[in-house]
């Protein structure tokens, strides 16, 4: 099977269901963000300092591959032939959270991202999230999404904040406090 097909080459795409959309469509955007942040969770789970969540790590993959799935459906594709999100993958976020959140410090400040690069690398983790969030709420607004996509996603930014600090404090390196001017 040949990767390049020239279906595209006009800013097209097609999507399941076999509707074609213009590549700069909400729907296109929104899973090219997903996309997008799989490949940052992959890069995450590359780090010395995740070695041991790599498994967690690729399971969040996995649900992104899921949600992409999903978003590249047409909203009259019958999306019962797909994995869904559910509120257990939830769940295993707020989990996982909630284990590294009690050996953190209490929070004082708002953080600067940065102090090493591996946990710099987080943080544009977690920002990519939040874009690919707004970008699946506005999709949601047009066109309808899954509830438990946009939970998801709001709480998988939260674990990678989480995860953020976790990582300073492997890594002994000292966050840095939000200094108003």
């Amino acid at each position: 099977m040949k990767i390049y097909t020239r279906g595209g080459d006009k800013g097209q795409t097609s999507i399941l269901g076999g509707k074609r959309k213009l590549k700069s469509d909400i729907r296109i955007q929104a899973y090219g963000a997903i996309d997008e942040l799989n490949s940052h969770i992959g890069l995450l789970a590359d780090q010395e300092v995740n070695k041991s969540r790599i498994p967690f790590l690729r399971e969040i993959q996995n649900v992104l591959f899921t949600i992409s799935s999903y978003l590249a459906s047409a909203a009259d594709y019958d999306r019962t032939k797909l994995p869904a999100v559910r509120s257990n993958l939830v769940e295993g976020l707020e989990t996982a959270i909630d284990s590294m959140d009690s050996r953190l410090p209490g929070l004082r400040s708002f953080l600067l991202p940065g102090g090493h690069q591996s946990v710099s690398f987080c943080h544009i983790a977690r920002t990519v999230c939040r874009r690919a969030e707004r970008q699946v709420v506005a999709l949601n607004e047009a066109d309808g999404v899954d509830q438990w996509i946009l939970v998801y996603l709001n709480r998988l930014s939260d674990y990678l904040y989480v995860l953020s600090r976790m990582m300073s404090q492997e890594l002994g390196i000292e966050e840095i406090p939000w200094k108003a001017n």
